[in-house]
């Protein structure tokens, strides 16, 4: 092989491992110019594995960089990168307080921590563990729910009242039981305790398991009703997403293909998409 081409191929070959070193993140932004009026500075994600990534990176573990909010990585277009467009001074000031498992009674905690980062726009996506326990007796009541909820946005409106919030309905599991329980792969892996209250014996038609799981969606839109509610009384800076997310029609290609639960990138993708006109931004 002619020396050119060694001396090619090597260089070609550096930067590919460089760009696995990156972790996958974008590349450089704009890092000048003056920030687009009501661009924030600080965001921080609240909510639970969902707004982690979870699943995302062929792991059953979280991954950050491909949040549909405040992730960096180039395969999801986040609120985070799309804003970063916006106002370069918000690189590095998306903070993810979000955990796998977390329920409404942790949305407190979470919103402490953002009012610490001196966030000026956060987003919470919350519920879905409410309605995923290990029986339907156990789901969080809708009136606690929305005391729980409360909690947290008080938090927000005392600690940063000019703060913009986005407040995301839970996604519409029913509808993943739907599309899934006729595949034998999801089957499989929601038998490992994936959201028990709602796809345990996902095949069964008995009229005891198809109550169980209409009450787990009437629960979910109970929950989706008093985001609503909440998020008009917290008043004009919070925005709700009108039901965007619960009405995205999820398909298994949008989900991993480990727990078959949790948005892969593409489901990642789309909520970023769905969520971000419900923001307000453009």
């Amino acid at each position: 092989m002619p020396r050119r081409w060694v001396a090619a191929v090597a260089c070609l070959l550096a930067l590919v491992a460089l760009a696995c070193e990156s972790g996958g993140e974008a590349g450089p932004r704009p890092s000048g110019g003056s920030p687009a009026p009501g661009t924030p500075a600080v965001m921080a994600a609240l909510g639970d594995s969902i707004s982690t990534g979870f699943g995302s990176c062929l792991m059953l573990s979280s991954c950050e960089r491909n949040s549909w909010s405040t992730g960096d990585g180039l395969r999801v277009d986040s609120h985070y990168q799309r804003l970063l467009d916006r106002n370069p001074k918000l690189r590095g000031a998306a903070h993810n307080h979000a955990k796998p498992g977390a329920r409404a009674a942790a949305l407190a905690g979470q919103a402490e921590a953002a009012v610490r980062d001196r966030a000026d726009y956060v987003t919470v996506l919350i519920g879905a563990n409410d309605a995923c326990r290990d029986d339907v007796a156990a789901m969080t009541p809708a009136a606690t729910f929305r005391k729980q909820v409360d909690e947290g946005l008080r938090v927000l409106r005392t600690g940063r009242p000019k703060a913009r919030v986005l407040v995301v309905s839970v996604p519409d599991l029913y509808r993943l039981w739907e599309v899934g329980h006729t595949d034998s792969r999801a089957v499989r892996a929601w038998g490992h305790g994936v959201c028990p209250a709602l796809l345990a014996n996902a095949t069964s038609t008995a009229p005891a398991d198809v109550t169980r799981r209409a009450k787990v969606r009437d629960r979910i839109d109970a929950y989706n009703a008093q985001l609503k509610s909440a998020c008009r009384a917290y008043g004009s800076r919070c925005r709700y997403d009108g039901g965007a997310v619960h009405r995205v029609r999820f398909t298994l290609d949008l989900v991993n293909a480990l727990d078959w639960f949790h948005p892969n990138v593409a489901g990642q993708g789309r909520l970023a998409d769905v969520t971000w006109r419900a923001a307000g931004f453009d």
